[in-house]
């Protein structure tokens, strides 16, 4: 029996992909974007196996309606991907705070409606699979990046806690971490567009000039590739709770995690200091 997903940002991009992917093996999708007509061609091609939802993810309503229709139409949900999401660009100082806002709203809060509306389904299913579409930005932290390194940090961390919380009720989650992909629109977030404060700044400019030079020669990947692999996620009897999805950032990746480990140790006696004498005497006899 083929499985029934919940995809949401699947106008374009990796989400599209992931549903075409779907719907092309004989599953069922509750396809979501901003704008329902985006979603024609699917509808046209795929027929009633595609249901299209116009669901703004930072809407939090629209969300659960949208997955309560999804559950409703289809009778079940096996699948719920959260892939709405974007990058907002610019220094830490250039931030406003509606551009940081803008950001949690999409990433964020956007993943976390979703699982929340899925969940009382899920749960009474007794299984599902949540798959949450971070990034190696979610994993260690470039300048610019602030404000999407931090939504996507932050999902990281919801959906760690999230999997403990869940595997008892047998539903099964799983973050996505992916690296530059050619998505349908062609383009990265340009470093120059946005964010810059009224004076010029040498510094900041430079940053923006060496981010776009490594956006430029990152390898991209193959959205239709990453589809597959989802497939082969998705069906997985023990699928990882975290996964790399393609090739470049992973040396990198590993070499922060190495540095992080080494700077803890190397200042373990300053470690020890903080604690202090409380945990060495604290329950210690009295005279």
């Amino acid at each position: 029996m083929g499985k029934i997903w919940f995809v949401t940002g699947s106008s374009r991009g990796l989400g599209r992909s992931f549903v075409e992917a779907a719907l092309s093996r004989g599953d069922e999708v509750a396809s979501t974007a901003r704008h329902a007509g985006s979603l024609d061609d699917l509808v046209a091609t795929y027929g009633d196996a595609v249901l299209p939802l116009e669901v703004d993810v930072t809407d939090k309503a629209a969300v659960f309606e949208g997955v309560q229709r999804a559950a409703g139409h289809f009778g079940r949900l096996d699948v719920v991907v959260n892939n709405a999401g974007y990058a907002q660009i610019g220094a830490i100082e250039e931030l406003t705070e509606r551009d940081l806002r803008d950001q949690l709203e999409t990433n964020l809060f956007g993943a976390l409606w979703v699982v929340q509306a899925a969940l009382p389904y899920l749960r009474e299913q007794g299984s599902g699979h949540i798959v949450q579409l971070s990034s190696a930005a979610g994993l260690v932290a470039m300048p610019l990046g602030g404000a999407y390194h931090v939504s996507k940090w932050a999902v990281e961390a919801l959906n760690d806690s999230l999997a403990q919380e869940v595997a008892e009720f047998g539903i099964k989650v799983t973050v996505v971490e992916p690296g530059g992909f050619a998505t349908r629109d062609g383009k990265n977030p340009d470093p120059f567009a946005n964010g810059h404060m009224a004076e010029t700044s040498p510094v900041y400019d430079g940053l923006r000039r060496r981010l776009a030079g490594v956006m430029t020669k990152q390898p991209a990947g193959d959205p239709a590739a990453a589809a597959q692999a989802l497939l082969k996620l998705v069906d997985a009897d023990n699928p990882p709770l975290r996964v790399l999805f393609g090739q470049g950032f992973y040396p990198m990746i590993r070499q922060v995690y190495a540095d992080r480990l080494q700077t803890w140790a190397d200042w373990q006696d300053l470690s020890a200091e903080a604690h202090g004498d409380l945990g060495r005497t604290a329950g210690a006899p009295s005279a």
